[in-house]
């Protein structure tokens, strides 16, 4: 028999608590450190906005590097991927987790600086009992780095 209803998988792959140091952010930490969030992105926090905007945060450093010392455009994909699943989540996506990308679409507006915080600002625009369609901004202070919209596939 099946059940229609998506599973939270998050304890069982996040560690997702109140960060003392940031009120109002939640760390989106892997449970199993050897996984590629943690070890291509890094320490991630993730924030619920308003009840259609989630955001996910990640700290550049020489390992998100291209050879101008600018962010990388990999890393930045890469994170942009990480985004749509930690902010469907967010959101209230239970089925988000452990879902697969279909799409992903980037346009890339600027360089991203190293040495500043960039933050990912996601919009949940429908879910299906399959699908999420999620699009948003990677933003660093005032300046927009890439739009991105994209489509998660549920498990199951």
């Amino acid at each position: 028999m099946s059940d229609q209803t998506p599973r939270d998988e998050t304890p069982r792959f996040f560690n997702y608590a109140p960060d003392p140091d940031n009120p109002g952010w939640y760390h989106w930490d892997m449970v199993d450190e050897r996984r590629f969030n943690t070890q291509g992105i890094g320490r991630m926090l993730l924030r619920k906005d308003d009840d259609a905007y989630a955001r996910l945060r990640m700290f550049p450093g020489i390992r998100h590097a291209n050879l101008m010392d600018k962010m990388h455009g990999g890393a930045m994909l890469a994170f942009i991927d990480i985004a749509l699943f930690a902010c469907a989540r967010a959101l209230g996506s239970k089925g988000a987790v452990a879902s697969v990308t279909l799409d992903l679409s980037t346009q890339f507006l600027a360089m991203g600086e190293l040495d500043q915080p960039m933050d990912a600002v996601v919009e949940l625009l429908r879910e299906t009992g399959r699908l999420i369609f999620l699009r948003g901004i990677l933003e660093q202070g005032e300046s927009r780095v890439a739009a991105f919209s994209g489509t998660l596939r549920k498990a199951g």
